[in-house]
């Protein structure tokens, strides 16, 4: 059996520990046990691990702990990100891992914010600063940032980088601390430029991978429903009561949030216990043995405390939180569908970062997870008085009602009819487990506005990266030129046309083109830019999704992108005096002939 290492095995001073025990993270993924005192030891790192294994962690854990309080004004830490998204996630969770220790300030920085803000937290001083190549170049230049006593440089999603052409600003940037560092790369994937970059940057790094798991899943239907945080537990109701599990397990990614819905489930009626790391062997043999005889019937635990379950009767996986760590997925959702049963997987999404996460899910797994969505409260009214119905019937046929008969006529009389009292004991049937006879209405409106945004897995070639709204910026002529080809319109080479009204990504683009005007900046094919270059910096620059734009066209000096007509101005707006490729650009709308 594998030993269980704890973060308290790594090393880390008590202050980090206690805020990663507010966190409610059990213990250490794969990544993170094997990345965090290798940096913490001062070797160049590259770690070779998908989103989602909990390589934020593993990179800023290590990093907060080689901070040197003494120096309150000094960037100390550097992390680069590809997108603002990541930046900002990545920010968030430094300061969640700084609550218990003084004087560490965590900046990010990243197009799409105004830059006078960030110059004046700069002057206040930051030891670690998170951002976008673009912009972390920009304050270089501006004097604003002060890269000499930075001892550690993280690259997080360095392959993602590069596709967004960020690698001379990257190069840039790196080479500007030219005294000794510590450097550490993450990246999904180990390509030329990948390998080229850590050869010239890291100094005899140590190679970390994860391997993935295989996931077979062939009999599990696997969902996913749209949800806000506030509405989860009732999305959760719905979905027991529609589908009626006879086994279910849910899955949260802490015990605090396993304790509180637990206390949420029983309360609606539903026979619920929970399971995590602060259980005594014998609470956890008890609720085991509970589950197994089916005097409950949904079990919440964390993923640590469900390991070594082995039950085969167990008909739905929830996923209330998506999990940090990939391979949790695989492990929990493989819960269900055993011993050539069928299984069912539903998962929870709230916001834009848990959507980007789910996709990367998909990729990873090779898995389609198809979107649902809530039932209204109609339907799962109908669907338990179905199920209801099915069990009259079946009592009729077996017989020996008599006894019952004799009952309901006793009940009756001039003012009750017999129709009232099966409608009476109809409706009491229904309320007495706890449960509402009545789903609750109102929320469907809610439930009902979900805009099903489609999910797929990526596309490796083209436009993968675009769409996730990169800052501008950087790029060389060594960058592949994706998507650039000649044949456009008006002598324009254009990125998506290849694909009619779909871009490279897979996602559709088309729009009436009424409600579309075209910007024109000037940079063209002669500064060798590419669409992704122009994508990066516009979906960057004012913050929307790259899905937001649609087609872009490349020409010898000028260049075009589709911008929805109601954006317009914000574009105009936030795109004055950008650089890209280094170059200084600006932007007006098309005249028409």
């Amino acid at each position: 059996m594998t030993e269980v290492i704890k973060f308290s095995d790594l090393g880390l001073s008590e202050p980090l520990l206690k805020a990663i025990e507010d966190i409610g993270f059990e213990e250490p993924t794969a990544i993170q046990r094997s990345t965090i005192p290798l940096v913490m030891s001062g070797r160049d790192v590259i770690g070779q691990s998908q989103t989602g294994t909990g390589k934020t962690a593993a990179f800023t854990i290590p990093a907060i702990e080689r901070i040197d309080p003494s120096k309150r004004r000094d960037t100390q830490v550097l992390i680069m990100c590809p997108t603002r998204e990541l930046a900002v996630q990545a920010c968030d969770e430094i300061r969640k891992f700084t609550k218990y220790i003084e004087g560490i300030k965590t900046l990010a920085v990243y197009g799409g914010q105004p830059i006078d803000r960030q110059i004046k937290a700069l002057r206040f001083g930051a030891q670690i600063v998170v951002g976008t190549p673009g912009r972390i170049m920009d304050h270089m230049r501006r004097g604003t940032l002060k890269l000499g006593n930075v001892s550690i440089v993280i690259l997080d999603e360095a392959d993602e980088m590069l596709s967004m052409g960020f690698r001379e600003d990257m190069e840039t940037i790196i080479s500007e601390i030219d005294h000794e560092r510590q450097t550490v790369l993450f990246s999904a994937t180990m390509s030329k430029e990948i390998l080229e970059i850590s050869e010239r940057f890291l100094q005899d790094p140590e190679v970390v991978r994860v391997v993935p798991e295989q996931l077979t899943v062939a009999e599990i239907k696997q969902y996913y429903y749209e949800v806000p945080h506030s509405h989860k537990i009732e999305a959760l109701g719905r979905l027991l009561d529609m589908y009626n599990p006879n086994l279910s397990m849910v899955f949260c990614n802490t015990k605090r949030q396993v304790d509180e819905l637990v206390s949420e489930l029983q309360l609606r009626g539903y026979l619920a216990e929970g399971l995590h790391g602060d259980l005594k062997q014998q609470a956890r043999d008890h609720v085991m043995n509970q589950f197994r005889l089916g005097n409950v019937d949904v079990l919440v635990a964390t993923d640590v405390a469900a390991r070594g379950i082995d039950i085969n009767d167990i008909a739905a996986v929830f996923n209330y939180d998506i999990p940090q760590d990939i391979e949790y997925y695989v492990h929990r959702i493989g819960r269900t569908g055993r011993a050539g049963k069928k299984g069912r997987a539903f998962t929870f999404v709230t916001g834009r970062r848990e959507m980007y996460e789910l996709r990367q899910i998909m990729n990873y797994t090779h898995s389609k997870v198809e979107l649902r969505s809530i039932p209204m409260s109609g339907e799962v009214l109908e669907r338990r008085m179905s199920r209801y119905g099915d069990k009259i019937r079946a009592a009729v046929e077996d017989g020996g009602l008599e006894q019952y008969i004799a009952m309901v006529e006793s009940l009756c009389d001039e003012e009750v009819t017999p129709i009232e009292v099966a409608a009476a004991l109809l409706k009491t049937d229904l309320t007495s487990d706890g449960k509402t006879g009545m789903p609750s209405e109102e929320d469907d409106r809610l439930f009902n506005m979900q805009k099903g945004m489609s999910v797929r897995p990526r596309v490796q070639d083209g436009y993968s990266s675009g769409g996730r709204g990169g800052r501008n910026g950087g790029g060389s002529g060594r960058d592949r030129q994706r998507g650039s080809f000649s044949g456009g319109r008006d002598g324009y080479s254009s990125g998506r046309e290849r694909r009619g009204d779909r871009g490279e990504s897979g996602r559709s683009f088309r729009r009436d083109d009424r409600d579309m005007v075209r910007l024109v900046i000037n940079i063209g094919r002669e500064s060798r830019v590419a669409p992704n270059h122009i994508l990066g910096a516009v979906a960057g620059e004012t913050g929307l999704a790259g899905k937001t734009f649609g087609r872009i066209e490349i020409g010898e000096k000028m260049s075009v992108i589709e911008v929805p007509k109601e954006l317009k101005t914000q574009v105009l707006n936030s795109m004055k005096d950008v650089k890209i490729m280094g170059r200084k650009t600006t932007i007006s709308e098309e005249r028409r002939r």
